[in-house]
């Protein structure tokens, strides 16, 4: 089963570590990935983490030299956010295959996310996690300009980064363009995303409607272009890509969180959105890279508080800040309804 990855809902939160350590002090797609082991693809794919874990652990004592069973097991870690041992066992991949820059990539994206768990309490540890997560993005890219997620990892570092850690905006427009080479619709989306991160919204829009007209033939750019829109409460331009993405893999099993979303900001059809974020809640697993389960739970509480049913709005607000406690939308929105 090959992934389908929603870039903006797995893109490392560095602007939030980075703001953190201020206030303290397709041929271009066809970068080889490892194929999930078969023993372990119903596991992973269901979202039990830890038991594909104890079966890639069982299946790296057999073969202790396979470095695709240490980068699944990896995987499976930072899935549960456990980026202690996604980051040791991608150092063991990276160590039994330094070529690969599917591993340094994620080996990037683990160091990443452990700098964010250290930024308000351990600076130092920090700031070399921060250096070496764009060591990982660089090397990625190096040793494959063609691995679009090593690209896009490089350029949202670049954009979120001081310029002592390898950031800034020249340096982030500069590798937009060698993307743009590769790819010009990830140019596209990479720059719109740079504006997104910066408030330029106009110039962001302007990057995401020119996606859209250019019409690819891969599902994820019309998502991407549906995360900002919702993000901007947009529900027409949301809407008008989730149509466009319907037309390229109608069975993706992304459509029932976006099309609820989508009908949730146009405050429509409410039936409707309720059945398709619950569909969405009940049958699709927690991972980073598809929509989170909280923003599901997020979006059906406004579904709820919009119909005047508190009580129903409030358990979702509830369910979604117990996935995800750094939701400060939620959070807003709970004691909004407690204050009625």
């Amino acid at each position: 089963m090959k992934k389908k990855a929603n870039r903006r809902s797995r893109l490392i939160c560095l602007t939030v570590l980075f703001s953190s350590m201020a206030g303290l002090a397709a041929e271009a797609m066809a970068t080889a990935h490892d194929a999930i082991p078969t023993g372990v693809e119903a596991l992973y794919y269901a979202g039990s983490y830890s038991a594909a874990a104890k079966a890639l652990q069982t299946a790296v004592d057999r073969s202790p030299n396979d470095a695709s069973l240490y980068h699944w097991l990896a995987r499976c870690y930072f899935e549960i956010r456990d980026f202690d041992r996604s980051i040791s066992n991608w150092e063991r991949a990276v160590a039994l295959n330094s070529a690969r820059s599917e591993y340094h990539d994620w080996l990037g994206r683990a160091y990443g996310r452990k700098a964010e768990q250290d930024a308000h309490t351990k600076m130092a540890s920090a700031l070399s996690l921060a250096r070496r997560t764009h060591h990982e993005f660089e090397v990625a890219v190096q040793l494959d300009s063609r691995n679009i997620d090593a690209q896009r990892d490089l350029i949202s570092f670049m954009a979120s980064a001081p310029s002592n850690l390898g950031g800034g905006e020249e340096r982030a427009m500069s590798q937009i363009d060698a993307l743009s080479a590769v790819d010009p619709v990830e140019g596209m989306l990479a720059r719109a995303d740079l504006y997104a991160g910066r408030k330029k919204f106009e110039q962001a829009s302007v990057e995401y409607q020119k996606v859209l007209k250019s019409a690819p033939d891969r599902i994820d750019a019309y998502f991407e272009a549906a995360d900002y829109y919702r993000d901007r409460g947009d529900a027409e331009r949301m809407d008008q890509a989730v149509k466009a993405a319907f037309k390229v893999a109608p069975s993706d099993r992304r459509f029932n969180y976006y099309q609820g979303v989508a009908l949730v900001l146009a405050n429509k059809d409410s039936e409707t959105s309720e059945k398709d974020l619950r569909a969405y809640i009940s049958t699709v697993p927690d991972n980073s890279e598809l929509p989170s389960r909280s923003s599901a739970y997020q979006y059906l509480g406004k579904v709820y508080e919009n119909r005047g049913q508190v009580d129903l709005a409030a358990e979702q607000y509830k369910a979604a800040l117990a996935l995800d406690p750094e939701n400060k939308a939620v959070r807003e929105a709970l004691k909004g309804l407690q204050e009625k």
